[in-house]
């Protein structure tokens, strides 16, 4: 049975719920995966960070009340965040990054990264901005070292999109995609749909948690912007920056326009999509669109994510599940460890050509 020493970088709520998983589920997943996942490791700029060879009590972990710097008191830590040594030095078989996205350059998580590839360790993460602004390099360092760069929960969170498209529907020729891709702004319409206006309707999504302090990224299509890019250079090849796709939110929306979609049997939705072109050129778009009650993703509600994948010998395969959350995101993560773990080694695929 094998056992994956890791580092969490970042202990919010993706790493903790992974580290609650951790603790509950390790015995079932050595029967039914075959190994099972011990933390060496945390980094985490309000808590600090802390390495432990033999391993840190993931229970302990979650329900300690740590204050701020509070892994200085452990034995190996220190108030300090040390995200650039910690994955250098930690005797981490798997780096988990799930900090902060950054839209504009992906950074720190970049670095990270980098890091951690360079190291020879392999990289899960769900960070969008990585993904979106450095993929082709990180797969690259990450070939060349001879690990893993995996990402599945950087688009749906734990709802396996990228790895159904590349392995489930191989040679089925996906031609491009739309989808509902941020679960935020599909509440929003929603409830606008219920007679709210915007502002109230964000209220409603920051209160109940969907929405962040600042919702920009959300109601703006900033987050699902990234998605497109990902997904666009994942399923389609394309080589896009996140500049290079047309963004526009829903906050122009008024009630009078969800109440004009209503009478004419349609519904507002705020659709990320691709289309490779008869050209062979990728083009892009984030906007709120006017769908027919009858299309696949006009009954996608609440905070529900969505995607219609196009394709050359099925038509349309449509994907619905959680876009996000803390335990569904931390699936992802250990989806892609599964996908690890079960890849042929470096030396087995040399052997096989």
């Amino acid at each position: 049975m094998k056992i994956y020493n890791i580092a969490l970088i970042g202990f919010g709520g993706v790493n903790r719920a992974l580290a609650e998983l951790i603790a509950t589920k390790n015995p079932l997943w050595e029967r039914d995966l075959g190994f099972s996942l011990n933390i060496v490791a945390v980094s985490d700029l309000y808590l600090g960070s802390v390495i432990s060879p033999n391993g840190l009590d993931a229970k302990t972990l979650v329900e300690a009340n740590f204050e701020k710097g509070g892994f200085g008191g452990l034995s190996g830590g220190s108030a300090e965040a040390d995200n650039e040594t910690i994955i250098k030095t930690a005797p981490a078989d798997i780096i988990v990054e799930a900090t902060y996205t950054n839209p504009a350059d992906g950074q720190p998580a970049v670095s990270h990264c980098r890091w951690a590839l360079n190291s020879g360790k392999h990289v899960v993460t769900t960070n969008k901005g990585p993904v979106a602004i450095a993929a082709q390099e990180l797969k690259a360092l990450a070939e060349a070292n001879g690990v893993h760069f995996e990402y599945e929960g950087s688009v749906m969170s734990g709802t396996p999109v990228i790895r159904m498209a590349e392995k489930t529907l191989a040679g089925a020729e996906v031609k491009g995609f739309e989808g509902i891709l941020n679960g935020t702004s599909n509440f929003v319409l929603g409830r606008m749909e219920n007679g709210l206006d915007f502002a109230s309707a964000v209220a409603e999504a920051q209160a109940l948690g969907y929405a962040e302090a600042d919702p920009t990224a959300d109601v703006e299509g900033l987050d699902v912007r990234l998605k497109v890019v990902i997904l666009a250079n994942e399923l389609l090849g394309a080589n896009l920056k996140p500049e290079d796709v047309s963004c526009h939110g829903i906050s122009k929306l008024s009630p009078s326009d969800i109440q004009a979609a209503a009478k004419a049997n349609g519904r507002w939705k705020l659709i990320g999509s691709a289309v490779r072109n008869a050209d062979g050129t990728i083009s892009c778009s984030v906007a709120p669109k006017q769908l027919p009650l009858g299309h696949p993703l006009a009954g996608v509600n609440g905070a529900t994510n969505a995607v219609s994948l196009n394709t050359e010998l099925l038509g349309s395969v449509t994907v619905t599940g959680p876009g996000a959350g803390r335990i569904e995101t931390a699936y992802a993560l250990l989806s892609d460890i599964v996908a690890i773990h079960n890849a042929p080694s470096p030396n087995f695929a040399k052997e096989a050509a």
